[in-house]
């Protein structure tokens, strides 16, 4: 295991990404899911010696990536993924247009589970689809599938779910036995399900984390999977994705991609995740979660003492806290105010749903003194 902290504040100012471009410099921008980590070791030694060479060219027809994220999957999740039944993709967010655009028709719905990643609503109404809301339910403790709700919306003719595997913005890591449920549902009603699994490498050891597609039968036959490892390795802007499939059907559906789909993925993006899902990243990862299961703990505590008013559950997975501060009496949308008031960029909760009115989203990808100026900025802003 490697020890992986964050850089200093002065050098993240260097960089020229969203997260450090969006705001001024007096703004602490804890808002977008970019991390202040120093690339791991070998994705570095990769893209230099890539950079040296010249090597920017066109992504190949055959590359090793689905080989290493299967093997990856496999040392990670126990889970052994077919590198036959993957295709690349530019990001995420452009894998599961294109799945949908051909498991929907026109003014289908697809079910989403608010508080969610905001452009899933988007990139249903892209794919030509309309969303159907099922919230998550909220048990008191946790948040989980609403599984009789997804139901209801099936029964009533949406063709396709949605799913946010584990779940953005709440962390959550849904379990093995929801995720089946979930599979046979839609196979009972001839649904598809497309999982965007972009968080599973950050799921906390404690905690696990289950691919949608290794739950069963039902999910082989219903279920796409989409990957990247943009937000474990902080690669977003160099463009690559997987599109993984189980069965002869799904396969057939990504294969019958236009190329171009394809040919969107980045060759630096490309090179830079097989990098990321090899062996000798593992010891950087490890070192990455355990970085980040110290931060979550480290924000539980500075909002008890600081912030008491706030609920906020540790989340399981991911680097995105969910931060529920309507005890504050700051309205539906607290960001604005401490964005103007105590000059922390927090990600808007309203932009989740409507189930995030007070909430705000809070990335503590970064460094422990960097969480504790922004909670006491905040917190500064209380009795005023």
């Amino acid at each position: 295991m490697l020890e992986v902290t964050a850089l200093p504040l002065a050098e993240l100012r260097q960089r020229t990404s969203e997260k450090w471009r969006e705001y001024p410099d007096d703004v602490l921008p804890l808002f977008v899911a970019e991390t202040d980590f120093p690339l791991a070791p070998t994705i570095s030694k990769t893209l230099h010696h890539a950079i040296d060479i010249g090597d920017t060219g066109y992504i190949a027809s055959r590359t090793s990536l689905p080989a290493t994220f299967a093997a990856f999957a496999e040392r990670r999740f126990g889970w052994i993924p077919d590198p036959a039944r993957m295709r690349t993709t530019a990001d995420v967010s452009m894998g599961i247009v294109e799945i949908l655009r051909r498991v929907t028709q026109p003014g289908e719905r697809v079910v989403v589970t608010p508080p969610v990643y905001p452009p899933f609503y988007d990139l249903v109404d892209e794919a030509g689809a309309e969303v159907e809301r099922v919230p998550l339910r909220d048990t008191g403790t946790a948040w989980e599938l609403d599984l009789d709700g997804i139901r209801s919306a099936l029964e009533d003719g949406a063709t396709a779910v949605l799913l946010c595997n584990p779940h953005n913005p709440t962390g959550t890591v849904h379990d093995r036995e929801s995720l089946r449920a979930l599979a046979e549902l839609a196979d009972e009603f001839g649904a598809a399900v497309v999982s965007d699994e972009i968080h599973a490498p950050l799921a906390q050891p404690g905690t696990g984390f289950t691919p949608f597609l290794d739950t069963g039968e039902a999910a082989e036959r219903v279920g796409y999977a989409v990957v990247s490892a943009s937000k474990a390795f902080n690669l977003a802007g160099l463009k690559c994705a997987l599109m993984v499939t189980a069965s002869d059907a799904t396969s057939a559906v990504v294969r019958g991609l236009p190329i171009e789909v394809e040919w969107r993925t980045g060759q630096l993006g490309l090179l830079a995740a097989t990098a990321a899902f090899s062996e000798e990243s593992d010891p950087w990862l490890d070192g990455l979660l355990r970085t980040l299961d110290e931060n979550r703990v480290l924000l539980e505590d500075l909002l008890a003492a600081r912030l008491p008013q706030a609920r906020y559950r540790i989340p399981e997975a991911g680097y995105l806290a969910w931060i529920d501060l309507s005890g504050l009496g700051w309205g539906d949308n607290p960001s604005r105010r401490i964005l103007r008031e105590a000059k922390v960029a927090l990600h808007f909760g309203p932009a989740f749903g409507a189930e995030g009115a007070g909430y705000v989203r809070l990335n503590f990808g970064t460094s422990p003194e960097i969480i504790t100026e922004a909670i006491e900025r905040i917190a500064a802003l209380v009795g005023r």
